[in-house]
């Protein structure tokens, strides 16, 4: 029995002194997301972190992110506008919106090319956004809206997002100029083949491409071609000016705020590649690769003048470079 007893008053310590550790743990990340230093006995009491964090004297909405990182965090849904094209329909049709007749000959109504949905031309300005692409309809993998693939295949980001950065991960992270270095864009071409006819199914194996640098080309290639950038046109403008502004907590406030406005699979797709990007830099010893030159490589890949022009691009690439390094070195806050 006092063995039993001795036994159970060690383990309560064990448990005890483990508690302790996480709790003072967790002190430490608090205090280095707010700059605060604590003392080296954990003389400071800290409050709960969610009452902290809504302390007004920490004005930074950042940081108050910082500070709410471990709070769960309400999803978003991913809608979807309907993607409607002018349609001449054999034999009678009804509107699938009001239930009437359409009438006419030619080009009676309109259907979403995505989910296949028919209305009619005046219903389609009424339709919410809930368009569920059909699979059937999706007819490639690259150059295809982000939000209309990931709704088409359930997913919260593109396959190819994922199947490239985990095979990079997993046998590139040590290669040098990785992202930088361009792979034959032959077999780049080949890997964008295989991904449109086989999706996921697609093999982009060491056993089929040895260099990596084939796989980070085709990743690239992947998010310059999408129809709508990863960074939206309508958002482009306010990321430039957010890292024109002089002051450093600020130009992370509105990069932040910028990051709250991307559609959600924008933003998770975002989330997603900062993250990886940022374990490829704690390998810049072995690939050269630090959040500058990652952001050099990125910037106009993944934000796009709306208009297109070509001195627009020249004149903001500066920025284009700086927003993804930040977005890099700051991950853990920002996302």
């Amino acid at each position: 029995m006092e063995a039993e007893a001795s036994r159970g008053g060690l383990e309560g310590e064990l448990i005890a002194r483990m508690a302790k550790r996480q709790e003072r743990r967790r002190q430490e990340l608090l205090a280095l997301a707010l700059g605060v230093k604590i003392g080296c006995k954990g003389n400071l009491l800290w409050k709960p972190i969610k009452l902290l964090a809504s302390c007004p004297q920490i004005s930074s909405p950042v940081v108050r992110r910082s500070a709410l990182k471990d709070t769960p965090e309400k999803l978003s849904s991913y809608e979807k506008i309907h993607n409607f094209k002018v349609h001449t329909f054999r034999g009678p049709h009804w509107c699938e919106y009001c239930a009437n007749f359409m009438w006419g000959l030619i080009a009676q109504g309109v259907r979403c090319s995505d989910c296949g949905l028919n209305v009619h031309k005046q219903c389609s300005k009424l339709v919410p956004s809930d368009c569920q692409p059909d699979l059937r309809r999706i007819k490639k993998v690259y150059s295809c809206d982000l939000t209309t693939l990931v709704k088409a295949h359930n997913t919260t980001r593109p396959m190819v997002v994922d199947m490239c950065i985990r095979e990079i991960e997993l046998r590139g992270m040590k290669s040098e100029g990785l992202y930088r270095v361009s792979g034959f864009s032959e077999h780049i071409e080949d890997v964008r083949l295989a991904f449109d006819r086989d999706g996921e199914k697609a093999d982009i194996s060491g056993s089929a491409y040895a260099d990596i640098n084939i796989i980070a080309g085709a990743l690239k290639l992947y998010l310059r071609d999408l129809p709508i950038p990863v960074i939206t046109f309508d958002l482009y403008s306010k990321f430039i000016q957010a890292a024109k502004l002089p002051n450093a907590e600020s130009r992370l406030e509105a990069i932040h705020e910028g990051l709250l406005q991307l559609p959600p699979a924008h933003y998770e797709t975002l989330r997603y590649l900062m993250a990886h990007l940022k374990r490829v830099t704690t390998f810049e010893k072995y690939n050269l690769m630090n959040a500058e030159n990652l952001g050099i490589v990125f910037g106009p890949t993944l934000m796009q003048p709306p208009e297109q022009n070509a001195l627009t691009t020249l004149n903001d690439m500066r920025q284009q470079k700086l927003v993804v390094q930040l977005m890099i070195e700051h991950e853990d806050v920002l996302f």
